[in-house]
């Protein structure tokens, strides 16, 4: 992973969390990048209960993707003034033509064959009118760039999207994109890394303990 040297200089711990539920993740339908939904109710409970957990975390900067779902996820946050900003490179993974559909053996079928391509290594792979990897990767790099050169935030809250979260959790770890499934997700999903050095450490994995008095 190649960084400027002013950010292998900076230190920062980075939280990153996966969007809260929304009424096409209840029903199994795929998002993706063009498909900028609310939170249902459920989905602003999860918000709401990473923010009680997570509230005294002396939070420098927010970065959240264009699509709303991720505003609203964190909107607590925001209300304190912590200063937010929005980066078109954490948005989704854009699926193309199966965005909005709902399952179906065809979509299964398609979902599983781009599986099988991604885990061979073909990450230019992608859905009609959707995005490879490799293009979400290459937005995702901009973004990740600006965050580190930014000075003066430690800490800083990442809200985002599960299939984008699992491409950045790879490229920040220096794993092969082949291995995203290692990077489980749900909604509200929490990871915490360390970066120092040029270098990321995760401290925190797949961490959902905020959720349990939701899910009891």
């Amino acid at each position: 992973m190649q960084h400027t040297e002013a950010s292998s200089l900076n230190k920062k711990t980075i939280y990153i969390i996966r969007h809260g539920q929304t009424n096409l993740n209840l029903q199994g339908i795929v998002q993706g990048r063009g498909m900028d939904t609310d939170l249902n109710e459920f989905g602003i409970k999860q918000g709401e209960a990473f923010y009680e957990a997570y509230k005294d975390i002396p939070f420098d900067k927010i970065y959240i993707s264009t699509l709303k779902r991720t505003f609203q996820t964190v909107k607590k946050f925001i209300d304190l003034g912590i200063p937010y900003e929005k980066l078109i490179g954490l948005d989704e993974l854009g699926w193309g033509i199966w965005e909005g559909q709902p399952s179906s053996p065809r979509s299964r079928a398609a979902f599983s064959d781009l599986a099988n391509e991604w885990e061979a290594g073909n990450y230019n792979a992608k859905t009609e009118n959707g995005e490879s990897p490799n293009e979400v990767l290459d937005r995702q790099k901009i973004a990740l760039q600006h965050i580190l050169n930014a000075e003066n935030e430690n800490t800083v809250l990442i809200c985002m999207h599960g299939r984008a979260m699992r491409l950045l959790l790879c490229y920040l770890l220096k794993k092969p994109l082949c291995e995203m499934k290692d990077f489980p997700h749900s909604n509200t999903s929490l990871y915490i890394l360390d970066y120092e050095g040029g270098d990321f450490n995760i401290k925190t994995f797949n961490n959902l303990k905020h959720l349990d008095h939701l899910n009891g």
